[in-house]
């Protein structure tokens, strides 16, 4: 269950920058072709968290969709299986703009009863 893993640099990430400040929210952008069960990843979340200052906290994932551009026409376009073509002309001949992310991308701090945003990268 690679959830797991990924729950835990997902917690790390939010433990290190609220440093030790409560966190209300955890905003995250997650690529398909991460092929995460979001299921898993919430549960491996909340048992993460646990005791933590970001223990309660919502997780909100972003899912972002796996999107090509063709190297031969100059196509683009979302894919949703393997192996990745062009839709315009059927190349395999293509690169992926996105659908592999996998970052933190805002925490939403808790600051006597009123949500800050503490930033986005």
């Amino acid at each position: 269950m690679h959830e797991l893993s990924i729950a835990s640099a997902i917690v790390a990430i939010a433990e290190e920058h609220a440093a030790g400040r409560p966190v209300a929210k955890v905003e995250v952008r997650i690529g398909r072709l991460r092929q995460v069960v979001p299921s898993a990843l919430e549960l491996a979340f909340e048992l993460l968290t646990e005791g933590t200052a970001i223990e309660g906290a919502e997780l909100v994932v972003e899912h972002v969709p796996a999107r090509i551009a063709c190297r031969d026409c100059g196509g683009r376009g979302q894919v949703n299986e393997f192996p990745f073509a062009c839709a315009a002309c059927g190349s395999l001949a293509v690169d992926v703009l996105s659908g592999d992310e996998l970052l933190v991308d805002a925490l939403e701090l808790e600051n006597d009863n009123e949500a800050v945003v503490a930033g986005r990268s």
